[in-house]
């Protein structure tokens, strides 16, 4: 099992920046899935600015989320 989001800040370039459990930081760009199936609702940046962490992924307002490992693994290291 990969470490969990810790937390998540929104980047006004559809990225996550995330804190994980083993304190890495990373930077995951959301931009590829916002064309794709439920994930278009992100297009609205305001929503996509009501990301939080919740039990270890991030999540938002209507209840779409990313699998966790898939933040940790195809994320890119932060600065």
């Amino acid at each position: 099992m990969n470490p969990r989001v810790l937390s998540v800040q929104p980047t006004t370039d559809f990225q996550l920046l995330i804190h994980f459990t083993d304190q890495e930081r990373k930077v995951f760009d959301v931009k590829p899935y916002l064309y794709v199936g439920v994930f278009r609702a992100l297009q609205d940046i305001t929503l996509f600015n009501q990301v939080k962490p919740f039990n270890g992924t991030v999540v938002w307002p209507n209840n779409l989320d990313i699998d966790p490992d898939t933040l940790y693994l195809d994320g890119e290291p932060a600065n």
